[in-house]
């Protein structure tokens, strides 16, 4: 299953939000992908539990990405998290 989501972080998936991401998809039952979506196609997919991973793809604020995972509750949460301002969320 796969889903698309903008980035709200005003800072992208960079550092922070990359990190709460990274958290969030790790504590998940299955494993979860994450892509850049560029000029509509979605490029090569890195481990969303990955912070690293997560900064290579220098995701920006407003840029889409797929999410891919084998269940539609763990895409439901991942998407709420990057709708949100992640360099604005409480620690």
């Amino acid at each position: 299953m796969q889903r698309r989501v903008r980035i709200a972080a005003s800072v992208g998936l960079h550092a922070r939000p990359a990190a709460l991401l990274a958290k969030a998809a790790a504590e998940q039952p299955v494993p979860v992908t994450i892509a850049k979506v560029v000029d509509g196609a979605a490029g090569d997919p890195v481990d969303a539990s990955s912070i690293l991973g997560l900064m290579t793809l220098n995701a920006q604020h407003g840029d889409e990405v797929e999410l891919t995972a084998d269940s539609e509750a763990v895409l439901d949460e991942l998407v709420a998290l990057l709708e949100q301002d992640l360099d604005e969320v409480p620690a």
